[in-house]
């Protein structure tokens, strides 16, 4: 057992994004004969209260005063000194309960999937007995606010164009490894749109894929709606996650277009293969899945914050379209299915953008800094 290496994932509890990209690695370095992941919620195990109060905080502010949320967030993205003195001090107060797990788990490597982590790890990383390297996972396609306030050595990031980002916020360049966010591995492989179909049960045409994000935000069936309304021809695959309600109010309709709609799902993947676009909240790991599947996006309802800065990022990079009150979402379909060049252009820049191998590569980095010599 000595000669196991163990990686600590930290993650905090804000939306599911976090703890999907930990579980995912988490996931697939257990594959790796030799290698411990153990995956923690910081603030869970520093107080159970307090993990509940972070969580339904952040999902109460984005998701029923989205505005006041994504006000809150610019804040923190131009915050004063003083602010972020608070922050280090509330950090430093509560990361002193986490160096006793740190120190019994005897980590090789601690990777940490949310800011928190990072700044928690930051604090207590002097303490450690004995030389611990740290990774920060960056989830979206942004460096987001705190991230500077961290001292970790290493910082995975979305992509390369987000470097000068990171330097211009005191991260040091050569820590910043731009890897990508972590998917699902099976999100790397492709399908022909036909046979996808085929596995699908659906029609072999045109088809446009809706998806809600776990938190169910924005008015979806509105704009399921409306894409039926479009003179068209079209399919709609409609996956509504763990929104029940959602769900039934997709499962009502009976207009012009055929809707698969679907609850939760393990076929995203297949999906994004039988579709020729996606309309999408813009999440960090929804968009990562649907760049390495080289699938146009069309974006909607993005939550204030840093769903926006994803958006600056993919709309300024040529991969997305955006819908808004003067451009819905049928104008969005109806443009991107006749001007033909503009959608070739998004699937290449998809290509170009997409990380498609990012869970493994980011494995690969983890052992090698840990000092493994397996292959991943």
């Amino acid at each position: 057992m000595d000669d196991v290496m163990k990686v600590l994932i930290l993650t905090i509890t804000t939306g599911q994004g976090h703890n999907q990209a930990a579980k995912t690695i988490s996931e697939y370095l257990e594959k790796n004969e030799g290698v411990k992941a153990t995956t923690l919620d910081a603030f869970e195990y520093i107080n159970q209260g307090l993990k509940e109060i972070v969580s339904r905080g952040y999902l109460m502010s984005a998701k029923r005063l989205p505005k006041v949320y994504g006000k809150a967030y610019r804040m923190a993205e131009k915050r004063d000194s003083e602010n972020g003195y608070i922050m280090r001090a509330t950090s430093s107060i509560m990361a002193k309960k986490l160096i006793k797990f740190v120190e019994e788990y005897d980590a090789d490597v601690i990777v940490c999937t949310h800011v928190f982590a990072a700044m928690l790890v930051t604090d207590i990383e002097k303490k450690f007995k004995r030389d611990i390297k740290t990774v920060g996972i960056v989830t979206d396609f942004t460096i987001h606010p705190y991230w500077e306030e961290t001292d970790l050595d290493y910082y995975i990031t979305a992509n390369e164009f987000l470097i000068n980002q990171a330097v211009k916020k005191g991260i040091d360049q050569e820590k910043v490894v731009p890897l990508g966010i972590p998917i699902d591995p099976k999100f790397a492989t492709m399908c022909e749109k036909e046979q996808a179909r085929k596995s699908l049960g659906i029609e072999n045409k045109n088809t446009v894929l809706v998806m809600s994000g776990s938190m169910g935000y924005g008015k979806v069936a509105r704009m399921v709606k409306r894409l039926d309304s479009s003179d068209m021809d079209f399919q709609i695959i409609s996956v509504c996650g763990n929104n029940q309600k959602l769900k039934k109010q997709i499962d009502k309709m009976n207009g012009k277009h055929k809707i698969y709609n679907f609850g939760f799902t393990d076929k995203v993947d297949l999906m994004m293969d039988a579709a020729d676009c996606i309309v999408t909240k813009p999440g960090g790991i929804t968009s990562s899945e649907a760049l390495a599947k080289e699938l146009p996006m069309i974006i909607a309802n993005p939550i204030p914050g840093q769903e926006d800065r994803n958006v600056e990022f993919l709309m300024n990079n040529g991969a997305a379209f955006k819908v808004s009150s003067t451009f819905p979402v049928d104008e969005a379909i109806y443009q991107m299915f006749t001007n033909k060049i503009r959608m070739r252009e998004l699937k290449e820049i998809a290509g170009v953008l997409g990380k498609p191998d990012s869970t493994l590569k980011i494995v690969e980095f983890v052992l090698k800094v840990g000092g493994h010599t397996n292959e991943a």
